[in-house]
């Protein structure tokens, strides 16, 4: 090298970083792996404890799932109630009026409308003239949730008993002071079908995908 300045010797400087600086990038880059590894492991762990946090997007969430939540369809309904039919339950129906010949006319159109018909004629002493209402359904226990259900969609105003010593499947109709007719016959129909109609559940199915 020429001019005023020339180096002597047989030792030159050498062009590298020095060794502090080197440890320090190094110390930087283990701390940020550390954090990075460590902020993972927290993520896997509430994902587990929390059931991948709700809904994810469907794009996906960091646990890398997506959840669907799916509402029953009303094809998956319960079971319609096992009731018998009007022509398996047997009626007597019974006058508790003063008004003559009600007890043949009020029989004779439940027999139309597809029950069987037992006995018919006066109430007994313990119900005669003593019906305030349009009647009494009378049966068995364990007509209870079966033939006075559907009896009762004839006559929809009409008091439920059942008696613990009564013997024999058939019911008693007695008709009381207020009765005017029987339920008008499309409107039980509709109650008819309505009692024994299946009725949707509200479950719900969830599905996680990952």
């Amino acid at each position: 090298m020429g001019g005023k300045y020339r180096i002597t010797g047989d030792k030159y400087p050498r062009m590298r970083p020095s060794r502090r600086r080197g440890r320090l990038v190094v110390v930087v880059v283990a701390c940020g792996a550390v954090l990075g590894v460590g902020g993972w492991g927290t993520m896997q762990l509430i994902d587990v404890f929390t059931g991948g946090g709700g809904t994810a997007s469907a794009a996906g969430s960091g646990s890398g799932c997506t959840t669907k939540t799916a509402k029953a369809s009303p094809a998956a309904a319960a079971s319609p109630a096992v009731l018998p039919a009007p022509a398996q339950i047997t009626v007597n129906v019974f006058n508790a009026t003063t008004r003559g010949g009600l007890a043949k006319t009020t029989a004779d159109e439940l027999k139309k409308r597809g029950f069987k018909i037992g006995q018919v004629g006066n109430a007994s002493k313990e119900y005669d003239k003593k019906v305030p209402g349009a009647g009494v359904l009378l049966g068995p226990a364990a007509s209870l949730n079966t033939s006075l259900p559907v009896l009762a969609t004839q006559l929809t105003t009409a008091e439920r008993r059942t008696d613990a010593a009564r013997k024999g499947p058939a019911i008693d109709l007695i008709l009381g002071n207020s009765f005017t007719a029987l339920t008008a016959r499309p409107e039980a129909t509709r109650s008819l079908t309505a009692l024994t109609a299946p009725h949707p559940t509200a479950t719900t199915t969830t599905k996680k995908h990952c």
